[in-house]
């Protein structure tokens, strides 16, 4: 079973306390943070720095070396003292590190890397955490073979397939970390990452789509949201443009947020006149 750990019992936590009230302070575009980005060299990493770079302090990680003017280091984030050395300083930690395929290593970095990066986040006294994770994480096939109009709020049921499996356990870690410590949890829910410029002819299968660079504006509106704001401490957000369809609304999107998507895709799903 995993456990989580009492804030109180880690060494770094009488510097940590100190440092709350500035940390919240500094929650605002207004206010630059020291974000700690996991899995920086991914598909997504690569668009959040470029949202982030202008308005905050950025320590990008990833497992190979990354070509970027920011701090960067080698991160395995299946190594907890890893981890911990990265997060050192930081407010914010961003975890965008993934992996799909490899039996043993998808669960290393989709469930124990974001439990180390949520251990690391409660060790030094951060408030804010954000997860990102595919559609399935929390929308398996019991709900795609019948539902309509889903909500963040339904439970989650992932399925049996490993990347799905492995990433709905550390989504499932994140609500738990957010029940037993005074951090808050954004995780960001994806499905697909489509060109606003490309010439598709309607060929679009999926309902829960959203341009690379809203995708990571999406993030800076979670980096840069009111914490006082959020219902509760563990947020789940669909991250979608406007589509017809209307299976995964982005209503909480656009009301917790306050994200408003820039690219429709239109040219996924209409006909050409």
């Amino acid at each position: 079973m995993l456990k989580t750990r009492s804030m109180n019992s880690h060494p770094h936590n009488a510097r940590c306390s100190s440092r709350l009230t500035a940390q919240i302070a500094r929650a605002s575009p207004n206010n630059p943070m020291n974000i700690l980005i996991l899995g920086g060299n991914g598909f997504l990493g690569p668009y959040v720095v470029k949202a982030l770079e202008d308005h905050h302090q950025l320590r990008v990680t990833d497992l190979m070396p990354i070509d970027t003017p920011h701090d960067t280091r080698q991160v395995d984030v299946s190594d907890f003292a890893q981890v911990m050395s990265a997060a050192e300083g930081m407010d914010v930690i961003i975890n965008c590190s993934v992996q799909r395929t490899h039996r043993k290593i998808a669960f290393g970095v989709n469930t124990m890397g974001t439990h180390n990066a949520l251990r690391a986040a409660v060790a030094y006294g951060m408030k804010r955490f954000i997860n990102t994770g595919p559609r399935f994480s929390l929308v398996g096939p019991s709900y795609l073979d019948y539902d309509h109009t889903i909500s963040e709020k339904i439970p989650p049921q992932p399925g049996t397939e490993l990347y799905a499996m492995s990433k709905g356990l550390g989504l499932e870690i994140c609500r738990l970390f957010s029940e037993h410590h005074p951090l808050h949890v954004l995780s960001l829910i994806f499905s697909r990452f489509r060109d606003p410029t490309a010439d598709p002819h309607n060929t679009d299968d999926s309902t829960l789509s959203i341009s690379a660079r809203d995708a990571a504006q999406a993030v800076k509106s979670a980096i840069e949201v009111d914490l006082q704001t959020l219902p509760s401490r563990f947020e789940v957000f669909f991250i979608t443009t406007d589509l017809p369809h209307n299976r995964f609304p982005n209503t909480r999107l656009r009301t917790i947020l306050g994200f408003e998507p820039q690219d429709k895709l239109e040219s996924y799903w209409t006909k050409p006149t």
